[in-house]
């Protein structure tokens, strides 16, 4: 605008605007933030002013260490950046400059210089409070400061497990916090929560606790009953598990009548977790009810079972059934055991009641109470039956009834046995006898009861726990060398008891060694005899201590205690052998067989029963047997019935008739011949023994049939086809299953041309053989073939005959060679040796090839060439020392090789030991006389495996160098040329090695 003196003008305008501005200042604090092995982050404030115009961004530059020279890093429209690309372990200088459009800011440099590696920090948290609490339905904000390099995951968990987030309950997390938020919260929030930072640096972990504030769970129950009376009732809980986050304040106990439905308040201030609640009504059924209180509320309740209000205490139980001790015709001693059970209150007395068996009144004895549990009753009628039962009374009251006594009779107890004896002492038993009461009481005795003393205990004890009916008792466990008393009681029929007998004295468990004897009727030294049906009686009186075991022999058998007819009874100094309705098999030899530990005694009485005799001794023998007669034998009987067999009764019958012909009506022998037997019958034979006293009872054969004893052969097999040629085929077979019962003496083979239908013979002479060879067939016929066995009996049925077979010429593979064995065998080497095969196939043999195999091996080896070996023999070489073979030799002919032969057993290449042996001929062993200038030739043979060494020496001088020696495996032989008068003398040959041989030549 312009002015003058007038004043201002109108103003004009720009048409562009103008800004004015300048450079901003520098930046403010620079920080590294972050710092990797190839990287480093920074961070800085904002320039305070910005040079009137907006800042457009930043430069970040660097300096590398040794450097002068600043290079724009990068540049950021932020105020914070990441330089990338460091070298590691290189230290790195930093600056930042803002720029706007009129420059650049001076730079803001970095405090220290940056050494490009990754900066580790452990992981931390910054924890403020460990307790955080919260009202139940508001919200609460756990935030905890987490520091660490690199950024530490962090993970929360509640009681040892992951948190899971909820729309209610979520968890989050940055680089430098994490934080918890729940919404509405509620007691399940509340325990402890564990915090886990974690990162390449290490771990950390911290615990908070989460508090909610809310009204406390009930008292953990059950709401136990301590202790019950009459009028009070003890209580006791335990503190609630949950306590709503602050302390309990005070319980609320309430009761209730079980017959109402409304509670009454015991108290709402107790502190403690028991209480006793009194001012209850006897015997009336209550219920309580427990419930906590904090400052935020009353927690539900707990309930008690229901409790009577009542004495801790009942009534006892029943007493024991009572017994009577002690009975005479007007008293009787009542006894019994207290109350199992008290009520939980001592018993103060009984009260016992009688009555009369018959009666139904029952009368009560005791006026006052009977303190102890045995009561003496009085005032009884002599012969009356009575009975008894009693109660028991404490504080609560009286007790049920106990069970009715045995019904005992008012009588006078019995006398005492007489004192026991001991008859019989050994070291694990002991017999006792002794005498019967002398008065009875009134009743006849019904038994005994004997009891034991076992030092050094002073106790008497039941050694017998069944009714004794005798005067002797066994008891029988006793242990040896102690020391033992004994005694008896008497029971009457009126059950009652005597008094105990005096006792036996001390006994001591051991044996007393006596041995044993018996005594017999002198009559029973001679032969007894005894006619059939009557009874006889042996009997003895035996001693020995201790007592003997005893044993009745019957013919060295020993006797059934009990049967039928025969019977053994013994007592502690008898024993008699009853044999009732004798027959004569009761006849023998007796012995009566006494046994202890001092030694043995054996008593023979001989009885002989005199009776018809027994069968003959079988089996009864049919020998012989042809269509017309047969021969019987047997033996004598076991049993003559006490007298000599005067003869024999022989009898037959045919099977198909029922009556019995007599054959020989008195034989001496026990042998017959049977004629004119009818063939094809069958019989039956019996033989009966003679004597004085009768016929005894007959011995019968197994049916025989009257026919000879051997029938025709069954058939062979089917022959079987060999070798065939234009004019002959070589037929095998198997020997009949079943001879006939006779041996087989030859065999017949028929042929039949196909187109023929006669069989004929193809054997003029009876065949022996089972393989045979059909000559003269017509060439190109074809034939079938059938055999059958001959004996005594006859020829019998054909065999099936074989498929029909052409007559022709054909070649087959050879047979197996014969004879293979081992020849010699040494370390390494076996020789072998065989002879050509029966059958060459229908071709010359063309060789023979020897398999070998170690016997733990399955694999054979050829050791021929393939083409086999021409000669019978073969050695097998390069064998291993000491090893075990096997061998197999088979032919070879044009058809190929053919079934082989396995030498018998195996073979050990080892060397064949055989001493040095010289074979000298008759000539040299006399003198040998030869001529001047002639050849002296001395030719010995000689033995010895393995080959001995030879030597040639002259006895009387130096063998002369003219001397030729030639040895082989089987001789040696001296040579001499032109011998003169210094040849004379005496020659001596040495075998060696293993041993020696030497003999000597003139």
């Amino acid at each position: 605008m312009a002015e003058n003196e007038f004043g201002v003008g109108m103003p004009i305008e720009m048409e562009d605007s103008v800004k004015t501005s300048e450079p901003p200042l520098s930046v403010g604090k620079v920080t590294l933030t972050e710092v990797t092995k190839t990287s480093a982050s920074l961070s800085w404030e904002k320039p305070d002013y910005d040079g009137g115009s907006r800042i457009i961004g930043y430069y970040i530059e660097m300096q590398p260490q040794g450097s002068d020279e600043w290079v724009v890093a990068m540049t950021t429209k932020t105020c914070d950046g990441t330089v990338t690309g460091l070298s590691t372990g290189k230290e790195y200088l930093f600056r930042v400059s803002a720029f706007n459009e009129k420059g650049k800011s001076d730079p803001r440099a970095l405090a220290a210089a940056v050494t490009a590696k990754d900066l580790t920090i452990q992981p931390s948290f910054r924890m403020a409070f460990n307790t955080f609490s919260v009202q139940t339905g508001e919200d609460l904000k756990i935030e905890i400061p987490v520091f660490g390099r690199p950024v530490p995951k962090v993970e929360w968990k509640k009681d040892g497990q992951a948190i899971k987030e909820t729309t209610r309950l979520n968890v989050s997390s940055t680089a430098s916090s994490t934080t918890m938020r729940i919404k509405d919260a509620s007691k399940e929030d509340s325990g402890k929560y564990t915090l886990t930072a974690t990162s390449g640096a290490g771990t950390a972990t911290e615990e908070i606790t989460v508090v909610i504030l809310d009204k406390p769970g009930p008292p953990t129950g059950p709401l136990k009953i301590e202790e019950v009376s009459s009028n009070y009732v003890t209580l006791s809980w335990e503190p609630p598990q949950y306590t709503g986050g602050c302390q309990i304040n005070n319980y609320i106990v309430e009761k209730r009548d079980t017959t109402t439905t409304a509670w009454q308040i015991v108290s709402a201030t107790i502190a403690r977790t028991t209480i006793k609640v009194s001012n209850l009504r006897t015997g009336t059924e209550y219920q309580f009810r427990v419930s906590a209180e904090n400052r935020y509320g009353k927690s539900s309740s707990i309930l008690s079972a229901a409790v009577v209000a009542q004495y801790p205490f009942s009534e006892p139980a029943a007493p024991g059934t009572p017994f009577i001790s002690a009975a005479t015709k007007d008293n009787m001693v009542v006894e019994w055991k207290p109350p199992s059970n008290n009520g939980g209150s001592p018993v103060l007395g009984y009260h016992l009641e009688r009555k009369e068996k018959n009666s139904l009144l029952w009368t009560r004895l005791n006026k006052l109470l009977i303190p102890d549990a045995r009561y003496k009753t009085t005032e009884l009628e002599e012969g009356i039956e009575y009975e008894f039962k009693v109660y028991a009374e404490n504080v609560a009251g009286l007790s049920p009834a106990s069970k009715v006594s045995a019904s005992t009779v008012a009588r006078d107890r019995c006398d005492p046995p007489g004192p026991p004896e001991a008859i019989v002492i050994a070291r694990n038993h002991v017999t006792l006898q002794w005498t019967k009461p002398q008065y009875d009481g009134g009743s006849p005795i019904t038994g005994y009861i004997v009891e034991r003393k076992k030092q050094p205990d002073p106790r008497w004890m039941k050694a017998s726990f069944t009714n004794i009916l005798e005067t002797q008792f066994t008891y029988p466990n006793m242990t040896e060398d102690c020391v033992y008393e004994f005694r008896v009681i008497a029971r009457n029929a009126a059950s009652i008891l005597s008094a105990p007998s005096q006792s036996t004295g001390e006994i001591t468990a051991k044996d007393e060694i006596e041995a044993p004897n018996a005594t017999m009727d002198p009559k029973f030294k001679d032969l007894t005899i005894v006619h059939a049906g009557e009874t006889f009686v042996i009997d003895a009186d035996y001693t020995g201590k201790p007592l003997p075991d005893i044993m009745w022999l019957k013919d060295g058998k020993e006797i059934d205690q009990m049967t039928p007819r025969m019977e053994v009874k013994s007592t502690l100094t008898r024993t008699v052998l009853t044999i009732k309705e004798c027959i004569r098999v009761d006849g023998g030899h007796f012995v009566l067989k006494l046994s202890n530990v001092g030694g043995v005694k054996m008593i023979p009485v001989n009885v002989k029963v005199l009776d018809r005799p027994g069968p003959p001794d079988g089996p009864l023998e049919v020998k012989g047997v042809t269509a017309e007669k047969c021969y019987l034998h047997w033996s004598h009987p076991t049993h003559d019935g006490g007298a000599s067999i005067s003869h024999y009764i022989i009898e037959k019958r045919e099977t198909s008739r029922l009556s019995w012909t007599m054959v020989e009506p008195k034989i001496q022998a026990v042998s017959y011949k049977i004629t004119k037997l009818l063939p094809g019958n069958e019989y039956i034979f019996r033989v009966t023994a003679v004597n004085k006293f009768g016929v005894g009872e007959p011995l019968e054969s197994d049916p025989v049939i009257a026919r000879n004893p051997f029938t025709t052969p069954s058939a062979p097999s089917t022959p079987e086809v060999g070798a065939i040629t234009k004019d002959s085929i070589v037929l095998t077979w198997e020997r009949p299953e079943d001879n006939g019962g006779a041996e087989v003496d030859g065999y017949i083979l028929e042929k039949r041309d196909k187109e023929g239908i006669r069989w004929t013979k193809c054997n003029k002479k009876r065949l022996n053989d089972i393989r045979f060879r059909c000559a003269g067939l017509n060439e190109g016929h074809c034939y079938e073939f059938r055999v059958s066995a001959e004996n005594a009996a006859g020829v019998g049925k054909p065999s099936a005959p074989t498929d029909y077979i052409k007559a022709c010429d054909a070649t087959y593979p050879p047979g197996p060679p014969n004879n293979a064995k081992v020849t010699d065998h040494s370390s390494t080497t076996v020789s072998l040796s065989w002879s050509r095969p029966i059958y060459d196939g229908g071709a010359p043999i063309k060789g023979y090839v020897v398999e070998m195999k170690e016997t733990a091996d399955d694999e054979w080896t050829v050791c021929t060439p393939p083409t086999g070996v021409q000669a019978t023999h073969y050695t097998v070489k390069r064998l291993k020392e000491n090893a075990e073979y096997n061998f197999r030799v088979c032919a070879l002919n044009i058809e190929g090789v053919g079934e082989h032969v396995d030498l018998p057993g195996s073979v050990v290449a080892a060397e064949k030991l055989e001493a040095p042996e010289i074979e000298l001929d008759a000539d040299l062993r006399k003198m040998v006389n030869v001529r001047a200038s002639a050849t002296l030739r001395l030719f010995v043979p000689i033995k010895g495996k393995p080959e001995p060494e030879v030597k040639w020496s002259k006895a009387d001088g130096t063998l002369t160098e003219r001397a030729q020696i030639e040895v082989t495996s089987s001789y040696t032989m001296l040579l001499i040329d032109n011998v003169d008068r210094f040849d004379t003398g005496k020659y001596v040959l040495t075998l060696g090695k293993p041993q020696w041989l030497q003999i000597s030549l003139h």
